[in-house]
């Protein structure tokens, strides 16, 4: 089977900084993968190797079947790539800035304005194509973003954090603007973010990546399955005894798995309704105050502390994400 995205032991490091450790996985043809984690995790530099921005230190990926290495050009002519921060010209108008994309990508003259046209309706950007792009929203440029990416009609398109940044509004439209040119172009999207309901709304199947690794790979609601029926999140106050709750909390015959995360602790049970009062005879014998419990199905944020420990904040990574970055310009100068 020839899959539109093939890794195997894919590697890259920045002196001591492994920013992708070792990484294998498939993505199918005409689906939509997301890669899902933390700023720092590894999902922009992977999406740099696959297209032919960065070297990888070791391992092999292919796209559409070429190997970035070995073939480059070969891979560039088959994606496009709508990068994290926008690349359009603020002081050229929104069809300006697709006819020079066009140039650049050597889509032959006389498809030019045909191309930008069944882009431009598809974003339902048409009425403001000669207006400055100064004058756009964030959720305007995105889209023009997102079209430029589009003219030469690629086979994989690589959407990098598409909406970060945006307010949810903005967000869930964007949302349906990749929904829809998936299905009008039908085309193979990869798309990263640390969103959990971006991947969850957007993507057929998910691979979780932290530190460099892939956790896990599996379509959304297999992954929600997979913990048991229910998710019992509670804190507690006296920590005395904390190792000592947590041990006898294992014990609970219909516990599947508990995480500890900065003073909150998250277990994975099923018939949720039997095991809290468990756990509160547990904490009453241990002289333990629980200060909140509360009972809920799986969500993706469950699916990720369970795999990696920890929850996704805005902010973690952000120190390495510039350290990657500022090792990245120093190796590429």
């Amino acid at each position: 089977m020839l899959y539109s995205i093939e890794t195997k032991s894919l590697t890259k490091s920045f002196g001591d900084l492994k920013a992708v450790d070792g990484i294998s996985f498939n993505v199918e043809n005409g689906e939509i993968f997301g890669f899902l984690g933390p700023n720092g995790a590894g999902k922009s530099t992977t999406m740099m190797i696959l297209t032919t921005l960065l070297k990888p230190s070791s391992g092999k990926a292919l796209v559409s079947g070429f190997d970035v290495m070995t073939h480059p050009k070969k891979v560039r002519e088959e994606i496009g790539f709508v990068q994290q921060e926008s690349t359009v010209d603020e002081y050229l108008s929104g069809r300006e800035n697709l006819y020079l994309q066009a140039r650049l990508h050597h889509i032959p003259k006389e498809l030019i304005n045909e191309r930008i046209d069944e882009v431009l309706d598809l974003i339902e950007l048409s009425d403001k194509q000669h207006k400055a792009v100064v004058t756009y929203s964030g959720g305007m440029r995105k889209r023009l973003d997102i079209a430029g990416g589009l003219l030469h009609r690629p086979r994989v398109l690589f959407l990098d954090e598409p909406t970060v940044g945006l307010d949810i509004q903005t967000r869930r439209k964007i949302w349906e603007y990749i929904k829809k040119i998936h299905k009008e172009f039908e085309m193979t999207l990869f798309v990263s973010t640390h969103y959990m309901e971006e991947a969850d709304q957007l993507c057929d199947r998910i691979g979780i990546i932290d530190g460099g690794k892939i956790q896990v790979i599996d379509t959304p609601q297999n992954m929600k399955n997979a913990l048991g029926n229910e998710v019992i999140s509670l804190t507690i106050e006296n920590q005395n005894n904390e190792k000592e709750f947590l041990s006898t909390l294992e014990k609970i015959e219909l516990v599947k798995k508990i995480n500890h995360d900065q003073g909150k602790i998250t277990l994975f049970a099923s018939k949720g309704t039997e095991v809290i009062p468990k756990i509160f005879q547990i904490s009453s014998d241990l002289k333990i105050k629980i200060n909140s419990i509360s009972l809920t199905q799986p969500t993706l944020d469950d699916v990720f502390i369970s795999y990696t420990g920890h929850e996704i904040r805005d902010d973690d990574g952000g120190y390495n994400r510039k350290r990657e970055h500022a090792k990245m310009k120093r190796i590429r100068a």
